[in-house]
């Protein structure tokens, strides 16, 4: 849902700025680039240290990165399969250094060793929902599967929640519990959506294979 409506009104909003960088001679590889730094700087300088509502202000200033450089590319006609890879490979460094730094605030001075493990979990499963996506379609199977808990909804449950979590060191009360939470439903939401993939690429794989040996039979009635 994020990734079909969110997705598309900020790309209408964005598209000024676009424009204006490529007035200015930046290129859409620059953006995902200085995008994806200042995630990561966002992430391990200010989540370890329990920063969450100044660290979460960073990340989402440069996350909008990932939707500029694309809309870069396609105002310059230059849509190409590196700029792709490079987009995607980039994805998973950012998403690495938020959940990264979460788990180093618990394994420090969080001093919570359950959410330091969900928050591990989260990480790693958000990699591997990404990648059961890209291995599926690299041996040719079309992986038609809305998961429940795909990036966009990680970014947003995660990110909201830290932000939110972050103004407990301004006076606001209790409110730090919402991060626990969200860590949870992202694991929880992550691993359904790891089993519907798999499950989806099973029955992909299953056709696709029955079909192959349908067309070896007919040709060999033949």
């Amino acid at each position: 849902m994020l990734n079909k409506y969110a997705r598309a009104f900020f790309t209408r909003v964005l598209t000024p700025f676009a424009a204006l960088l490529i007035r200015l001679g930046v290129s859409p590889d620059a953006v995902t680039l200085a995008g994806t730094g200042g995630v990561v700087a966002g992430a391990l300088v200010f989540y370890p240290r329990g920063e969450f509502f100044w660290g979460t202000v960073v990340i989402t200033l440069f996350v909008f990165s990932d939707l500029v450089d694309g809309n870069m590319a396609r105002q310059l006609g230059r849509s190409s399969r590196w700029g792709a890879f490079l987009d995607s490979t980039l994805d998973r460094v950012a998403d690495g250094a938020i959940f990264g730094g979460l788990a180093l605030w618990y394994a420090g001075r969080g001093d919570d060793n359950a959410l330091c493990a969900v928050t591990i979990f989260c990480l790693a499963s958000g990699q591997v929902v990404s990648y059961t996506k890209a291995r599926g379609e690299s041996i040719g199977l079309p992986v038609k599967v809305n998961g429940l808990v795909e990036r966009a909804e990680r970014l947003v449950i995660s990110l909201v929640a830290c932000g939110f979590s972050g103004l407990h060191k301004f006076g606001v009360p209790h409110i730090e519990i919402l991060l626990p939470i969200a860590l949870w439903i992202v694991a929880v939401g992550s691993a359904v959506t790891l089993i519907q993939r798999v499950v989806t690429v099973r029955r992909e794989a299953a056709e696709a294979d029955a079909a192959d040996r349908a067309v070896v039979q007919g040709g060999e009635t033949r």
